[in-house]
């Protein structure tokens, strides 16, 4: 090998590992400097006022899972602090007994349970962003939380979401969510995951935030008719989620917050195959092409290139034998800071003993990446029994 292939072999695999390696250490700053939003002791009866909840929850063929939120649901400890609360439940078409679950559940719930289905509305549509759109327009509180049908969440949830809507400038929070399940697939994609909502909480904490989880959310039902709602991204069957977390930091950048609370923790099942973890991830995908802000497209094409560059090194080291050196520091800087990184991220989830998926995790992560990547561009892929179709 030549010496200026050898200097380029070493840009190309160590450089965006350098990047990446630095990338991680500020965002391991930020996650540890987040603060912890919590609710006055002894709130006023006006402070409750201020900040009744609404939670919104769209659910398609969910019949099984959805009672064991709404259960989770009616022992929120608002509810004993004397918190207003209410919850939607928006039927997106469901062909199981989604919407009888709710019927029935309303008859002895313990707050105002309203049942929404989107075939009966004035103007019929599908998907998460008009379930989303007909529950806030149906709304009674100033502040909606979000999450999913399949989803289980912890006593304290709402009252760390109604810590933050206490807040007079805060307009959004962010949510940490944690996936459950058993098996080499599940461990991979919790650590995945919890890398994704570690970083997207460090991108909130320094200003530039990323992404976010629609599986535990909440913001100001004004604040989301301030910026127009879905208005410019209703075509993108995804992204109820990240582009309105966009939309408003860009109308109100102080007003952005990440739930850095075990107790707003929110947990869901891992994907349980590799097929139906591929569609999941290639819906994901399917966003980021759509994104306007700068921080989440370059974020991605970091993370991108970073994995790329391993694999690409990998290989050309078997042809090139003098690059091993530095491919395997290369390898060695990427995993380190990815450990750096998540040790306290995987802390905050009680989950530290995922750090040893992590080898693993890279050298699949590549593929699965270039896979996930180019499947988003094309941007069709099936979801809950629709076919979704690419859009523009």
């Amino acid at each position: 090998m030549s010496a200026a292939a050898l200097t380029w072999m070493v840009a190309a695999v160590l450089g965006p590992a350098a990047l990446y390696a630095v990338a991680m250490v500020h965002f391991r700053r930020a996650w540890q400097q987040l603060p912890i939003p919590r609710l006055p002791v002894n709130p006023t009866a006006q402070h409750v006022d201020r900040v009744s909840l609404t939670v919104i929850i769209a659910a398609r063929n969910e019949a099984a899972n959805l009672p064991h939120l709404l259960t989770d649901l009616g022992r929120q400890t608002y509810l004993a602090q004397g918190g207003k609360v209410e919850i939607i439940v928006v039927d997106d078409h469901s062909t199981d007994g989604t919407a009888v679950v709710v019927e029935q559940a309303r008859l002895v719930s313990v707050f105002p349970l309203r049942l929404l289905r989107l075939a009966d509305q004035p103007q019929p549509a599908t998907g998460k962003k008009a379930a989303v759109q007909a529950a806030i327009a149906a709304a009674r509180a100033p502040w909606v939380v979000l999450t999913d049908a399949d989803c289980r969440v912890t006593p304290g949830w709402l009252a760390a979401h109604a810590a933050v809507a206490a807040e007079p400038a805060a307009q959004f929070a962010s949510g940490p969510v944690l996936l459950t399940g058993r098996g080499a697939l599940a461990a991979l994609q919790g650590v995945e995951l919890a890398a994704l909502v570690g970083v997207g909480a460090a991108g909130i904490g320094l200003g530039q935030p990323t992404m976010c989880n629609g599986a535990n959310l909440s913001y100001r039902r004004a604040a989301f008719y301030a910026v127009q709602g879905f208005a410019g991204n209703a075509h993108v069957p995804s992204g109820d989620d990240e582009f309105l977390l966009h939309k408003l930091y860009k109308a109100y950048p102080e007003g952005i917050h990440f739930l850095k609370d075990s107790a707003a923790i929110v947990r869901t099942a891992a994907q349980p195959s590799l097929r139906a973890l591929l569609m999941q991830r290639v819906r994901w995908a399917s966003k980021w092409r759509h994104y306007e802000q700068a921080a989440p497209r370059r974020l991605a094409v970091l993370v991108l290139l970073a994995n790329v560059a391993l694999l690409a090194g990998l290989i050309g080291s078997f042809f090139q034998p003098q690059g091993w050196p530095f491919v395997l520091a290369a390898w060695a800087l990427k995993l380190g800071a990815d450990v750096w990184f998540l040790t306290p991220v995987l802390g905050f989830f009680q989950r530290r003993q995922w750090l040893g998926w992590l080898p693993v995790l890279q050298l699949a992560y590549a593929p699965y990446a270039l896979a996930t990547g180019l499947l988003g561009l094309r941007g069709g892929y099936v979801w809950k029994g629709r076919k979704i179709q690419a859009t523009t």
